[in-house]
């Protein structure tokens, strides 16, 4: 099974990209560790409508694997990861699938 490019936007774009991005929720997961940057995305965005974005700053380095696999396991849509300047903001709306 191949996996798909994860998008992302270097740092030079980012301030522009950040402006263009909308967002309805916003959690900081800087500095934990895998797997609490996902449960706590798990956790809020089941208390998010569907069709609602989430943010998620987050600096383990393994996020950026784990946050597309989440959202393709969770039926959520992976949108945008985008290098800040000490943490990478993921971009997640929330799909319609009720959870397991």
């Amino acid at each position: 099974m191949g996996h798909a490019a994860i998008p992302r936007v270097d740092s030079d774009s980012a301030t522009a990209y950040r402006r263009a991005m909308q967002f309805d929720a916003e959690i900081d997961a800087s500095g934990l560790l895998c797997p609490l940057p996902v449960l706590k995305a798990r956790k809020r965005l089941l208390a998010m409508p569907p069709g609602a974005v989430l943010k998620v700053l987050a600096t383990d380095p393994v996020a950026v694997v784990d946050m597309p696999h989440f959202c393709a396991e969770a039926g959520h849509e992976f949108l945008q990861a985008v290098t800040e300047e000490t943490a990478t903001a993921f971009y997640i709306r929330r799909g319609d699938r009720q959870p397991d």
